[in-house]
């Protein structure tokens, strides 16, 4: 089985060219340049396996792929493969084509000789995926993105929150925020979360740098390496690889139309005793479902059986209704940890972000943080509080919802011209599709004509081919990222 590539990835803004043309302007090789053909080619497939764009195990298209792909000969895309084997980039395998290879460090010695154990290694490189986010900035959009367009957000609510904030009392700028987080942005966020029906006051809530140092936090103050913890798949790579470097095993659990498998969750935490179940329950990513109120009360009678907490991750709350069934709620934080933020909704420039949680693990979550950042930043806490309490927040995310409405038909609509089918209802952010061919290697293609993807291999604990992707629905409005999938799905 090979290694899922990081295909989730972007070129460089200098390979793109003006948005009308729809192709980046290195689309082509430049045959008036002194550098001949094959150094030029293999300069670019160096690039991306310096960037870890192409992993190791990868396979590099045909030589008769390449070279139509490319618009050269068979001799140069031979003489670049040669010279990427000969900088020990790639190898030949008989019968089988040119792959990517393991690039190993030379790793230092412990006192007595041994080599130091090597790091459990991740599902995917985490680390590319979140560098193809800040390369896919401007340009043609970016059907694979995991957020809003820029334009989508409100500049001027942020402009003023930080005026409203800069015009208070600086002096406490000048020492540690409180360890728990700011103690406005604590009561916004109670409040909030009373009107999702979750009751936490404020001695239950720590806010964080994000809703991902909310699952890091939480993950290294309740386990320990070598533990067991469930996981939902198809879900987020970086989630996985995360956990995976915690040095964790992860449990996947097939997640469906109505939630997770509960015939396989049954029998994981009967075989293995998790300790902790990591779930996002509301437009889950990938898939864009949520889960149903009869699958929760199962979720929540498992946990009580097996003594498992469950990480409710609530990434993308604001795009939800508020009455989406919530485990928090019917819990009412007794076994479960709710975490949420607002880079999704606000700006992913604020790393604010929030766990709720049963009161005797706020204080350990509280330590741990401590360890980690110290405190977060009172003054970007106290603007978030100030857009909760105005209402200013609630306000944005309305016409956020309805223009995501509108952009999720428009591109159902192209979608289901161009011949794609969807295999869960289209909901929230993200819509599920059928491409009908391997979209980890489409992915590289379409990477070639300047379009950022999400092939269903990255949203998989152990690699495997799949033949669905992941699409934005704000960034999927473009008529010419579907007439290219469509063609070059065709050709794959």
């Amino acid at each position: 089985m090979r290694p899922a590539t990081p295909a989730l990835v972007a070129p460089p803004s200098s390979r793109r060219s003006p948005a009308s043309s729809g192709v980046p302007a290195a689309a082509g090789l430049a045959r008036d340049a002194g550098t001949p053909l094959a150094t030029q080619l293999a300069e670019r497939f160096a690039e991306r396996i310096g960037q870890r764009l192409l992993t190791p195990g990868s396979r590099l298209p045909s030589v008769r792929e390449c070279a139509q792909r490319h618009g050269v000969s068979p001799g140069t895309v031979v003489g670049a493969y040669d010279l990427l084997q000969a900088r020990g980039l790639v190898e030949a395998r008989p019968q089988r084509g040119f792959f990517v290879r393991e690039q190993r460090p030379q790793r230092a010695a412990e006192p007595g000789g041994n080599a130091r154990a090597a790091a459990r290694p991740a599902p995917v490189d985490a680390t590319a995926l979140i560098r193809s986010m800040f390369e896919a900035q401007g340009g043609l959009p970016a059907p694979g993105m995991g957020t809003l367009p820029e334009d989508w957000l409100d500049a001027a609510l942020l402009q003023r929150a930080l005026r409203r904030v800069a015009a208070g009392p600086a002096e406490a700028w000048l020492r540690y925020g409180d360890p728990a987080g700011d103690v406005s942005l604590r009561g916004a966020l109670s409040r909030r979360l009373a009107d999702l029906g979750i009751a936490a006051d404020v001695s239950q809530i720590v806010s964080t740098v994000g809703a991902s140092h909310a699952l890091d936090i939480v993950s290294r103050t309740l386990l320990q390496p070598g533990d067991a913890v469930l996981v939902d798949e198809p879900g987020w790579s970086v989630e996985f690889a995360r956990l995976t470097r915690q040095g964790l095993r992860l449990l996947p659990v097939p997640r469906g139309l109505e939630g997770p498998d509960l015939a396989v969750m049954e029998a994981l935490l009967r075989a293995h005793r998790p300790r902790l179940y990591v779930t996002v329950s509301v437009l889950h990513n990938p898939t864009g479902c949520s889960l149903s109120p009869s699958a929760a009360h199962q979720v929540l009678k498992l946990a009580d059986a097996y003594d498992l907490c469950i990480v409710e991750d609530d990434t993308y709350a604001w795009l939800a209704p508020a009455h989406a069934t919530r485990l928090a709620q019917l819990d009412a934080l007794r076994r479960t940890v709710y975490i949420s933020g607002f880079s999704k909704i606000l700006t992913p420039q604020w790393r604010v972000g929030y766990i709720a949680a049963p009161r005797a693990l706020a204080d350990r979550f509280i330590d741990t943080k401590l360890l980690s950042t110290l405190t977060t930043a009172s003054p970007l806490e106290q603007a978030v509080a100030w857009c909760l309490d105005q209402g200013a927040l609630r306000r944005h995310a309305d016409r956020v919802v309805a223009r995501l409405d509108a952009a999720r038909a428009r591109t159902v609509t192209l979608a289901q011209v161009a011949g794609f089918t969807f295999v869960t209802p289209p909901q929230g952010l993200f819509g599920w599709i059928e491409v009908g061919t391997d979209t980890e290697r489409l992915a590289q293609k379409l990477m070639d004509e300047g379009w950022l993807t999400a092939p269903g291999a990255l949203f998989h604990a152990s690699a495997a081919p799949s033949s669905l992707m992941r699409i934005n629905f704000a960034t999927s409005q473009d008529p010419r990222f579907w007439r290219c999938l469509r063609r070059t799905a065709g050709h794959t």
